[in-house]
């Protein structure tokens, strides 16, 4: 065999290749029907997954302020009770009611009455304007006081409360939260 014809054969090949390439200009309908499918397919998980990870941030945010304001109340009842002198003008002695009323060594805040108000914890001073406790993001119910002291004792009281996210309206199952706070605390005075 010559050279000749050695360098004739991929010369050819190159050809039927270039020629096989330029029948081919766009694609077919099975190939764009695979690939929209396969586009639609991607975006369908990405945007499911961005929803959850919505849906998961929503939910934290609503058990986050249910806890934060529940944790602040139960800390400042206890603080109140602590700082109170005896006797506990409400409830009485092994009694429960929805008033907690506490003689205060300090007469600037003497008597301060904790109580449930439109879905919210109110804190009176002195007989002077009350004070919410919490926001409107939340809603307080089932508040109960029992004063568990024996007579001739400072005074022992147990609470509880339920503290709900406020859904507003909304039918978003993703703010439903609730939670329900205990506390006690003993009379220092």
């Amino acid at each position: 065999m010559s050279l000749e014809a050695i360098n004739i054969v991929p010369v050819k090949i190159m050809f039927v290749v270039a020629d096989n390439m330029q029948s081919q200009k766009g694609f077919t309908l099975i190939e764009l029907i695979l690939y929209v499918g396969i586009s639609s397919f991607i975006l369908l998980v990405t945007f499911l997954f961005a929803s959850q990870i919505l849906e998961a941030r929503v939910k934290a945010q609503a058990i986050a302020e249910v806890e934060q304001q529940g944790d602040w109340v139960v800390q400042t009842i206890t603080q109140a009770i602590k700082n109170s002198k005896s006797p506990i003008n409400s409830p009485t002695i092994n009694g429960t009611a929805s008033l907690l009323s506490l003689t205060m060594a300090d007469t600037a805040k003497n008597p301060t009455d904790f109580s449930l108000s439109n879905g919210a914890i109110i804190i009176g001073e002195a007989n002077g304007v009350a004070l919410s406790l919490t926001n409107s993001n939340v809603v307080v119910s089932g508040l109960s006081f029992q004063n568990l002291s024996r007579t001739g004792t400072a005074g022992n009281i147990k609470f509880s409360f339920v503290v709900s996210y406020n859904n507003q309206g909304q039918l978003r199952y993703e703010f439903n939260y609730s939670k329900t706070f205990y506390g006690s605390s003993s009379v220092r005075y």
